[in-house]
Order: C-alpha cells, then sequence, then structure tokens
C-alpha cells in the first residue's frame, strides 16, 4: 500500500469501479488538504474529513447512502454528500476546498475510508453505501 504522499499517492476506484483516480495528503496547505486527481481535474478536501467521516458514520450505526453529486446540485437528504456541505457537520459546511469543485465527497471520499479500513462500501453500479468499520 502506498503512503498516501504527493510522490506515492493513494489509487483508488470509484465506488461502482468504473474510473480510477489518485489522492494524496498535502500537509503544507492551511488546514492540511486532500488532493484527488480525477483525469485533469484537481479536487481537494479538508484532510479532518476522514475522521470527521469515520466519526459521522460510527454515530449512523448502519448503511449510509453516498449521495454523490456536483456542486452545485442537491445532495440526497442523509447521504455522505449532504453531509459534507452541511452546516451541522464538524466544520459547519463544505470540506471541498475548491470553488465550483467543492462537490462529489460522496464519490471520493469513501473509497478512501475503505482503502484505510475505516469503512466498508457497496461496489453496484449506482446506488451505492458505506458504514463504519
Amino acid at each position: 500500500m502506498t503512503n498516501g504522499s504527493k510522490d506515492e499517492p493513494w489509487i483508488l476506484s470509484t465506488p461502482p469501479g468504473t474510473s480510477q483516480y489518485t489522492m494524496y495528503r498535502d500537509e503544507s496547505t492551511t488546514p492540511p488538504s486532500l488532493v484527488c486527481q480525477v483525469g485533469s481535474t484537481k479536487l481537494s478536501y479538508d484532510a479532518r474529513a476522514v475522521e470527521h467521516l469515520h466519526a459521522w458514520l460510527t454515530e449512523q450505526g448502519d448503511w449510509v447512502p453516498l449521495g454523490a453529486a456536483d456542486e452545485k446540485k442537491v445532495p440526497a437528504e442523509g447521504s455522505v454528500e449532504a453531509w459534507g456541505r452541511s452546516a451541522s457537520n464538524p466544520l459547519g459546511g463544505w470540506y471541498g476546498l475548491r470553488n465550483g469543485y467543492r462537490g462529489r465527497f460522496g464519490m471520493y471520499l469513501p473509497p478512501l475510508l475503505e482503502v484505510l479500513g475505516l469503512a466498508e462500501l457497496t461496489h453496484e453500479p449506482r446506488n451505492n453505501s458505506m458504514r463504519a468499520r
């Protein structure tokens, strides 16, 4: 397993397994970030998302829909995507750091938690869910 650095990023697949992307932790940013490279598109998320999402999933106690959606689309209520934007999460809003590219939290963060052993995911063509380990 890679260490999640820029030189050795995690190589991840979307929950349906249809696309690969890379992600690494960047400690040089304030706050530290997770940089997600999907083709030519670069997204970034607050690195605290890993521990915060795991804690929230643990509180939920069961499967939670991912609900991945672009920034301008309304996510499904109760989904990982909705939580990643909610005023009630520990950050009080978006985990996405790059305006215009703050969405898709429910697509790109769950596979990282799975690789880190913090969660398990379903891997269906659509409507995937996750739960804490």
